[in-house]
């Protein structure tokens, strides 16, 4: 059985729809990346499979629950790990996850062994009696993860994880979600870092403006795009586009600043082409490249731009939930 099974879902504030029938299953024990922009529907979908939003429409199950008539069966079930930091700073790590274990109807025997158990898997055991101000970005997140662990859900929900941290200490939070995985934790990750759900999700999902573009594993969508990408740089980038297209290359080469890409079933004979057909036409190319598609690539590929900045959504989503009721 499937630890999430999405049916036509959709959510609607005012008349736009946030997230538009959508539908995608995540298999037990599965990493499943939701890979999208800001805005793109990542952070409401989660909001709904977790109870926290109701859906305008459609079903979402989750660990077998109805989302919409059993939403305290699925609470119970679940762990979350939200965009935006929930830990209480002037609390103990350990107070913070003794009062989320309290919560949860944890006895105190188990309560007790459960927080060791999580803070040894998220090295912070030797920071259990300290204050959570004096904890660095890095540290509070991998405190967000032991809470979301403490009730030993089923499935652990983590919104952005790594969100505004440096690169170092995001690898460091990429080997913690690596332990849950090897534990047979299903987990659903949002990101809109592109070698996040590369490096760490076993299938991909693509979303962007409430609708679901691609699913897979990032090895097949990266094959779905066929064969090598061309990206050709020139100061006239428009009439390079234009002359790639006319010349039978490429069916809608784009374009991102003054590069021009498109997909070639065969690249190495593609690019002298390219190049000739430029130098007949005046237009200079300053630079060629041939490579194997990236997950970039084919999110450029489903949605036809790079994927835009992120910022943090939490806030705007706490204010559309206040706005609704919710």
């Amino acid at each position: 059985m499937d630890a999430i099974i999405v049916e036509n879902l959709v959510k609607r504030f005012n008349g736009f729809a946030a997230v538009d029938g959508i539908n995608f299953n995540v298999r037990k024990g599965e990493l499943f990346g939701f890979l999208g922009p800001n805005g793109a529907g990542k952070s409401t979908t989660i909001y709904m499979l977790t109870t926290l939003l109701a859906p305008t429409s459609g079903h979402a199950y989750v660990n077998g629950f109805d989302i919409v008539s059993k939403p305290d069966d699925v609470r119970k079930s679940i762990g979350i790990v939200f965009q935006d930091p929930t830990v209480d700073t002037r609390l103990s790590a350990y107070d913070n996850l003794d009062i989320h274990g309290r919560l949860y109807g944890m006895d105190g025997t188990t309560r007790k062994k459960r927080i060791d158990e999580v803070l040894e898997l998220v090295e912070l055991a030797n920071w259990r009696d300290k204050l959570v101000k004096t904890f660095s970005g890095g540290m509070r997140r991998r405190l967000e993860i032991a809470r979301g662990l403490m009730h030993t859900p089923g499935i652990l929900f983590l919104d952005e994880p790594t969100l505004g941290l440096d690169p170092q200490t995001r690898r460091h939070i990429w080997s913690y979600i690596e332990k849950l995985k090897k534990q047979g934790i299903t987990i659903m990750l949002t990101t809109h870092y592109l070698e996040e759900a590369d490096y760490l999700c076993d299938r991909v999902a693509i979303i962007d403006h409430g609708k679901i573009k691609a699913i897979g594993t990032p090895k097949e969508l990266k094959a779905g795009i066929g064969g090598s990408l061309i990206c050709a740089s020139s100061r006239e980038p428009k009439k390079l586009a234009k002359i790639i297209h006319e010349a039978g290359f490429a069916k809608m080469p784009k374009i991102r600043e003054t590069a021009v890409y498109f997909e070639a079933k065969d690249g190495g004979r593609m690019v002298p082409r390219v190049l000739k057909a430029a130098q007949d036409a005046g237009v200079e190319v300053e630079s060629i490249e041939l490579r194997t598609p990236s997950l970039e690539d084919v999110f450029i590929h489903y949605t036809g731009t790079n994927i835009r900045e992120e910022k943090s959504a939490g806030s705007e989503m706490m204010v559309r939930r206040r706005a609704h009721g919710h």
